[in-house]
């Protein structure tokens, strides 16, 4: 860990607890984390947004205990009391009541893989597994020897791990709670437990007498390794990398240790301010998130590590350590088992380099490439060639293992540094190389660099040439600008195994032996300089290390005491203020923000207070968010260079932070300014990286625009609780905190997606609207216009309105929607467009709330069923169209006390919503508009009531995705009559006129009241394959093919029905009616009962209140009756000729017809169709009754049951009587209203042959 930067500045800091954040657990969506705290809430999140989704609170103590289920729908957390809580995953709703759980504070929570148990582990010593399905006890408890502080399952899910106060615990749950091992882990406590992906080892982390981490084999819990050191506290957590490679452990020490778990190596630190107590890897495996006594959540990127030379990883360390035998050994061994082993041979050869050994090692390197060329076998050649002075060579070999690098810069750079090792001028050699490749990583050019320098130093103090060595060590010392615990690069790791270097020293060895070269040369400021320096920027180890050299404990310092000249005040105070500026920059390049702000002030306080300084004092202020520090550092650099635009650009960031926001757009105007007035053309173009306010205003406005033409016209606001209309919503966000902070965002990121603009804009107009049948009298506009809703009297349908106003406000949303008071209903053309609107309302309501005022709190299922709500016409849209819905009882608590955030995910509702409405659930919960199943839809609706009649058919524009025009006054009938002319005439879907009852006013052949179609519609018989078959046997003549090929060629090229005016234009077959007689022995009161016989039909029999004429054919009538089949076209059976296309294939142009044998294939398709239409036109169907009109025109005699007909005998009424025609039909006169009861058939009659060639359009 010493050898290690730590890392100060998270990527993101998530910030809202107010207290210790106990633990976090990300979700496997990758979208959200959850996170507990001592402040006795848990708090859901959104990753992409940081935005805090939901304050989750029910328990009554502090929480210390967190759990996940593994798909993220569960969440579990235990507090100091004991109590456990249940909560929704994707919502954040609680699921249950508190459980008490334990006698005292629950440490630990894990569920099991499977899904199915939940492990809790208490102080009490107790560990439990609950079902979570019933949250009750499975099996008996686990009782431990001393306090349970940590369980974990294994990732199969056969074992549990349990750490407590005195030694790990195996156990198999839940068939049994016998002990599979029990073994001393640490000295004390321990904290943390975690498996490994594959379940085959189990890592521990220790309490304060031993803050390691060991690692214990699964299958025979013996320790694997040395234990892992690097902390000095105990270590609260550990988590390993989805990946299984890398493992995180936080520590009461502050910082946050990431390990490679295959050599227990430490690859970064993550330093905090505070104690961790929790830490875990996003799901990507991406990102590290740790939290503990800083009461936040900190987002730190994983560091990406590559080698480039892929050595036996034990080889590799036993390279790195300068064990050469070792390495020697395993190597040979490999070689021993494959003689074809190339990489063998490569990397053996750079180890005989090391020794010198270079016959060997070229031996080995010409080995490898004639096996295989690689980059490694060209690089291992080219070391040996150097070591055997053959320099075109080893040149040579180089620029072949160019070839290999594969344009990876790091890899060309690699080869490049050992060129340059190699270089007679190998420090001029490095600077071009860093002139000509500057994208190239300029470190390992110091590095190599300063490695160089240091030998000739040292060679110059042999020499006695101390002033050469001095120069040569100070440019090391330069070249060595990093700190003291950077880590080895795996690219400067790669040098140490090729060469040998001690890189880990070599920030020590450049200022110690700079120090000794300076002071050897008298040029003692500096070597002051380079102690301080030294002293300043070493870590605790190397400092005292520092500190033995200095006092002489580690080899002889020049004994001489030389006395400072009177310059040397002044001279060592500018150069200690230098020193303080590169160290407070070189801080603030780190992000090491605490130390810069020390070192900068420093220099200030040594008279250098440039207006640069202090403005990089602002900047570290600002990165620990400092903001009112950084506001006075920036004010004064406003005042040392007001024409500059940097003071001005501070000023903003820290106004910003302290969320003075007018403050802040008022420095940001002032810094545009000074930008468009610089003088210096490069800091003119920064105005280019921003917005001004004016343009991040319109585009703001764009998408408010947007946003409102698609909401209610009139909103309540939930926190002043006033009707607002649009310009009173528009004034309401540009006053809010999210609108200035969308400003700022979008003046300072140009490239800003409008996208993003929308969705903040969203996000604050989202609105939640309520559901409910009016009580009585209800609050109207003009009743609350101008008035605050929560100061009105509570009484009445006003105590509704309040209550629903704070469920809104206190949900977190600004704007709420009520019926009643925000449409004015003397407004004619409001009125029209919210009705119109109103199913788009609701489908993009944030919420919409259904209040049951008539269902009392705690009422058992079936309530919701037997609500009036349930009966009216208007709630069918209201609880269609929201995506997301809420159920509540008269006290304004969840039904049912379902949490859910969402009921429309709650089965147990929806089902008995289904049952309750005839829809079913898939419908209920993914319900699109428009003009599919219209029969169906109309259904649903037809029990609903409304106050108003029109609005029967009003209500269900919206679920039709129709708008037409408001017309209260016109009556019922016409107003489903529109309706319905518009679905026939935009679907040609005829099933809308399948209905019993009266016809109406607006069209005979449509039904007076929409109860007409609470009945289901007449079910289409089907045969089975075999019956199909036998009937299709009795057609097979070549007369009925001939006949079957003409009737379905007729009716496939009848139009579709066409609606418009009243009038109504209907593809039909129809059959002539020739004889209606009364048959007074059967008549019912006041109906009369008449037989009806038609042209090749069965004989029918109606029962009516209306006195019909009779006739026959001896007696003919002048008038027309017909029984018609309305034409469907799916009798037709059609191919889906979207799906059953195919690619066109390159002999089609060749032969444009088929083959014989295709066209014969065709015709016989062709003709089963046919036949098969045939068969299913003699099966029963569903008829309508007409009769002619003088203009030749029809209207439909109405009918209290479907008429169902039969075809006596298909062939010979296709033959004789079958009539294709469009026939016109009506409007019904107001006082004709005739109904019709249609009996069961009779025996048949004779007909009348008529022409199948009739087609008769009116």
């Amino acid at each position: 860990m010493s050898q290690l930067i730590p890392s100060t500045t998270p990527s993101r800091e998530f910030k809202d607890h107010e207290g210790t954040v106990t633990a976090v657990a990300p979700f496997p969506d990758r979208q959200r984390m959850v996170t507990s705290s001592e402040d006795k809430t848990l708090r859901l999140w959104d990753l992409n947004t940081g935005i805090m989704l939901n304050k989750m609170e029910g328990h009554r103590g502090e929480v210390w205990a967190l759990g996940l289920s593994r798909d993220g729908q569960l969440i579990a957390s235990g507090d100091e009391n004991g109590e456990l809580m249940a909560w929704h995953g994707e919502t954040g709703e609680p699921l249950t009541q508190t459980i008490k759980a334990h006698s005292t504070r629950i440490m630990s929570l894990d569920f099991s893989p499977g899904g199915t148990m939940l492990a809790t582990g208490s102080r009490d010593g107790m560990t439990i597994l609950l079902s979570m399905k019933t949250w009750q006890l499975v099996g008996n408890p686990i009782r431990s020897s001393g306090c349970v502080v940590c369980v974990r399952h294994s990732p199969s899910g056969e074992l549990l791990a349990i750490a407590t106060t005195n030694n790990i615990e195996i156990y198999n749950p839940p068939t049994s709670s016998e002990c599979v091992a029990n073994f001393k882990a640490h000295i004390g406590w321990i904290l943390s437990l975690a498996w490994t992906p594959d379940g085959t080892h189990l890592l521990s982390g220790g309490y304060e007498e031993d803050p390691t981490i060991r690692v214990w084999d699964a299958s025979t819990w013996q320790q694997v390794g040395d234990a892992w050191t690097g902390h000095t506290s105990c270590i609260n957590a550990i988590a390993i990398h989805p990946s299984g490679t890398l493992v995180a452990s936080a520590s009461n020490d502050s910082n946050v240790c990431l390990w490679r778990l295959s050599d227990r190596q430490t690859i970064a630190i993550f330093q905090h301010s505070s104690p961790m107590l929790c830490v875990t890897f996003s799901a990507d495996g991406k990102h590290i998130l740790s939290g503990g006594q800083d009461e936040m959540i900190s987002e730190w990127a994983v560091p990406k590590l590559a080698q480039i030379l892929a050595i036996n990883t034990t080889a590799r360390n036993a390279c790195i350590a300068g064990d050469l035998p070792t390495a020697e050994q395993l190597l040979t061994q490999e070689i021993n088992i494959d003689a074809n082993n190339y990489a063998s041979y490569a990397d053996r050869s750079l180890l005989m380099a090391r020794k010198h050994n270079w016959d060997n090692a070229l031996q080995d390197a010409t080995k490898s490439v004639d096996i295989q060329p690689s980059l490694t076998g060209y690089i291992s050649k080219g070391i040996a060639l150097l070591g055997k002075k053959k320099i075109l060579d080893a040149m040579s070999a180089f620029d072949v293992a160019f070839l290999f690098a594969n344009e990876d810069s790091n890899i060309i750079h690699f080869i490049l540094l050992i060129k340059a090792c190699h270089h007679d001028e190998a420090i001029l050699f490095l600077d071009e190389l860093v002139t000509v490749r500057p994208d190239d990583d300029p470190l390992a050019c110091r590095i190599v660099g300063a490695y160089l320098l240091v030998q000739l130093g040292s060679n110059a103090m042999d020499d006695g040439n101390h002033n050469q060595a001095a120069d040569w060590l100070a440019v090391a010392v330069g070249a060595t600008g990093f700190s003291s615990t950077y880590p080895i690069h795996s690219m400067y790791e790669d040098l140490v195994v090729l060469f040998g270097w001690d890189l880990k020293s070599l920030w020590r060895n450049a200022r110690q032996k700079g120090c000794e070269a300076l002071l050897r040369a008298c040029r003692l400021e500096e070597a002051l300089e380079l102690y301080r320096d030294m002293m300043n920027l070493s870590n605790e180890n190397t400092k005292a290390s520092d500190l033995d050299w200095s006092n002489g404990k580690s080899g002889s310092i020049m004994s001489c005491r030389l006395q400072p000249s009177s310059a040397f005040y002044p001279a060592f105070k500018q150069e200690c203020s230098t020193l303080c500026v590169a160290n407070g920059d070189a801080a603030l390049t780190a992000s090491d923000y605490d130390t810069a702000i020390e070192s900068y002030s420093a220099a200030i306080d040594l008279n250098s207070a440039s207006d640069t300084i202090l403005a990089n004092r602002s900047k570290a202020r600002l990165g620990i968010l400092l903001w009112e520090d950084a506001l006075l550092d920036a004010d004064k650099v406003i005042e040392l260079n007001p024409s500059s635009h940097v003071g001005y650009q501070l000023k903003y960031a820290a106004l910003h932070g302290a969320q003075r926001y007018d403050e802040a757009i008022e420095a940001f105007q002032m810094m545009l300014s000074k930008l468009d007035g610089a003088p210096d053309t490069q800091i003119r173009k920064f105005h280019d990286q921003y917005v001004s306010p004016s343009k991040a205003a319109g585009l703001i406005q764009n998408a408010i625009g947007v946003q409102l033409d698609a909401a209610p016209l009139r909103l309540l606001n939930t926190a002043t609780g006033l009707v607002c209309d649009r310009e009173a919503q528009i004034s309401a966000f540009k006053t809010s905190t999210e609108y200035t902070e969308l400003l700022l965002l979008t003046v300072k990121h140009p490239d800003l997606r409008m996208e993003r603009i929308a969705e903040a804009v969203a996000m604050y107009f989202r609105c939640a609207m309520l559901s409910h049948r009016w009580d009585g009298k209800e609050p109207l506009l003009h009743e609350i216009q101008g008035k605050v809703v929560y100061k009105l009297k509570a009484a009445g349908s006003t105590v509704k309105l309040q209550s629903f106003c704070k469920l809104a406000r206190d949900t977190g949303y600004h704007w709420a929607w009520v019926d009643s008071c925000c449409i004015d209903q003397n407004n004619n053309v409001e009125l029209s467009k919210s009705l119109n609107s109103m199913f788009s309302w609701y489908r993009c309501s944030a919420l919409t709330a259904v209040y049951l005022s008539d269902v009392p709190p705690s009422s058992k299922s079936g309530a919701l069923a037997k609500s009036a709500w349930n009966t009216r016409g208007w709630t069918v849209p209201e609880f269609l169209a929201p995506n997301v819905i809420r159920f509540y009882q008269q006290d304004w608590t969840p039904y049912l006390d379902v949490r859910s955030l969402n009921h429309k995910e709650s089965a147990m509702i929806m089902e008995e919503l289904q049952d309750a409405t005839g829809i079913d659930a898939c419908s209920l919960v993914t319900f699109q508009p428009g003009m599919r199943d219209p029969r169906e839809k109309l259904q649903w609706a037809s029990t609903r009531v409304t106050t108003v009649p029109e609005d029967g058919a009003y209500s269900l524009f919206g679920i039709f995705g129709v708008q037409l025009p408001i017309l209260y006054g016109e009556n019922k009938q016409k107003a489903l009559g529109r309706l319905l002319q518009m679905i026939v005439a935009r679907s040609g879907d005829i099933t809308v006129l399948d209905w019993i009852g009266k016809s109406s006013e607006f069209n005979s052949c449509l039904p007076a009241d929409i109860s007409s179609y609470g009945a289901p519609p007449y079910p289409q018989p089907s045969l089975s394959n075999d019956e199909m078959q036998m009937s299709l046997c009795l057609l097979q003549s070549m007369d009925s093919v001939e006949l079957a090929s003409k009737l379905y060629s007729m009716l496939e090229n009848l139009t579709a029905p066409r609606f418009a005016d009243c009038r109504l234009h209907l593809p039909c077959i129809a059959f002539r009616i020739t004889e209606v007689k009364r048959r007074p022995g059967e008549d019912q009161g006041a109906q009369s009962t008449y037989g009806l016989k038609a042209d090749g039909l069965h004989d029918l029999l109606i029962t009516t209140e209306d006195k019909l004429i009779q006739f026959s054919r001896a007696r003919p009538t002048r008038q027309t009756f017909l029984l018609v089949r309305p034409w469907d076209r799916r009798l037709l059976e059609l191919p889906d000729f979207a799906e059953c296309s195919e690619p066109e294939s390159p002999l089609d142009d060749k032969f444009p017809g088929g083959s014989p044998e295709e066209e014969e294939l065709a015709d016989s398709e062709s003709h089963s169709r046919a036949l098969q239409l045939m068969v299913r036109l003699g099966l029963p169907f569903g008829s309508l009754l007409l009769a002619q009109q003088r203009g030749g025109e029809y209207k439909r005699i109405a009918s209290d049951h479907d008429i169902i007909a039969q075809v006596k005998d298909i062939a010979a009424s296709v033959h004789n009587v079958m009539d294709i025609r469009t026939v016109e039909i009506l409007r019904l006169a107001i006082h004709q209203t005739p109904s019709y009861t249609i009996m069961a058939p009779s025996a048949s009659s004779t007909t009348t042959p008529q022409s199948l060639d009739t087609f008769a359009i009116i």
